[in-house]
């Protein structure tokens, strides 16, 4: 979960690779194509005014093709490129003119980087490889082992200290390098294409596995991938790039359901949906309730006047107790039962506003109630209903809502 308060601000960003990069940006101000600018000035347009901003322990992933400037603008939060114009501040200092020694100390002391091709030096062993950035800091010895060895147990490498880098996999390579950029206790980590490299099975582990350290550790992560559903499945919110532009910033859901150019809606049309949009995005927030004093004639004209064949029970606090149908309050209501406990379902299965839809399909599939939303301390938040289910996993579902 992210904080509301910025850790990176970006304004107005450009890096236009090329000697002629001011009579590039005259043309760019004009609207001439990529293309044309390349082919008259040899400039190439990397980034084109990036402006937005990353919240304290926010995973943000900025997603887009090969070449559509995506690494080059992860360089430019810290400087390793230059930018042509334009602002990038980081906890409030803007750090577009700093000069080189301030620029060194904000780069030790805020960031740290983690590469699809791992860096790792071949003739260190793994704990000398993760205490790397902390020698080059100046960090004595005794120090730098005891934070390579607190890095090595965040990672899962127990017992590899010793071993010789080669002789390990790509994903406990990567594991390596990630632990050499958490070793400094960074407040943010840059990962450029960081799984890329790896198989598909261990990719997903490392995906898993840095959503459970993010969980953990609580980092500002700044992510750069080309695969969507990767950055679905990491990032809190997505920056969608195409030729250097930023064609969208939004959340998983929003850049799922509310695509706002047609090159992003080219990109999610065959996502699976089940895997990225959540029970709290398609239930009903304010279901029809009857409360637990309720008796079955009460929970009757309750169904009639909302035309329900079920009502949903929750307590003087709105926790939710079970569901009531109209055929067993009718026959209850007729043998003069005063009270909903006879019939009332408890055995209804419920899920929490965090769950994926691929969850609730097979709940919706085995019954012909809706299914109960609840939050954490078990307060009915809503429903969610088979015609929702299939409106939300269609995208013309979406489009004509």
């Amino acid at each position: 979960m992210s904080d509301t308060q910025a850790v990176i601000e970006v304004r107005a960003l450009y890096k236009i690779f090329g000697a002629r990069a001011s009579d590039a940006r005259k043309m760019m101000d004009k609207g001439v194509a990529r293309s044309e600018i390349l082919k008259k000035t040899g400039c190439t347009p990397a980034v084109v005014d990036a402006t937005f901003s990353i919240a304290k322990r926010e995973t943000f992933v900025i997603m887009g093709l090969s070449g559509s400037g995506k690494s080059t603008l992860l360089r430019l939060l810290n400087r390793l490129i230059e930018p042509t114009s334009g602002e990038v501040f980081v906890d409030g200092e803007d750090i577009s003119h700093l000069g080189t020694t301030d620029l060194r100390a904000i780069r030790r002391k805020k960031f740290s980087m983690v590469f699809q091709h791992f860096g790792l030096l071949p003739h260190r062993n793994v704990l000398e490889n993760i205490g790397f950035g902390l020698e080059v800091q100046g960090v004595d010895e005794e120090t730098r082992r005891m934070k390579a060895m607190e890095a090595v147990q965040v990672v899962g490498l127990d017992g590899y200290e010793s071993s010789a880098v080669h002789e390990l996999s790509g994903g406990m390579q990567q594991r390596v390098g990630l632990a050499r950029a958490l070793a400094t206790d960074p407040e943010i980590l840059l990962m450029d294409e960081a799984f890329s490299a790896l198989d598909p099975l261990i990719r997903t582990q490392m995906q898993d596995e840095l959503i459970e350290l993010q969980a953990r550790l609580h980092k500002t992560v700044v992510f750069i991938t080309h695969d969507l559903d990767e950055a679905l499945k990491l990032g809190d919110r997505i920056a969608i790039m195409k030729d250097g532009v930023i064609d969208q910033v939004g959340t998983p859901e929003a850049i799922l359901t509310e695509p706002a150019t047609d090159y992003v809606r080219a990109f999610v049309e065959n996502v699976d949906r089940s895997k990225v949009l959540t029970a709290s995005s398609v239930m009903k927030r304010t279901p029809t309730v009857s409360t637990h004093k309720d008796g079955p004639h009460q929970a009757v004209r309750t169904m009639e006047h909302e035309d329900h064949s079920s009502v949903f029970v929750v307590d003087q606090d709105r926790k939710f107790l079970g569901v009531v149908t109209l055929d067993d309050a009718l026959k209850e209501s007729k043998k003069g039962g005063r009270s909903l406990e006879a019939i009332l379902r408890r055995d209804v299965p419920t899920v929490g506003l965090a769950a994926y839809l691929r969850e609730v399909v097979p709940l919706a599939s085995e019954t012909n109630l809706p299914i109960p939303v609840v939050k954490e301390d078990g307060v009915l938040a809503g429903i969610v209903t088979r015609a929702a289910l299939l409106s939300a996993l269609s995208s013309e579902g979406d489009e004509s809502g």
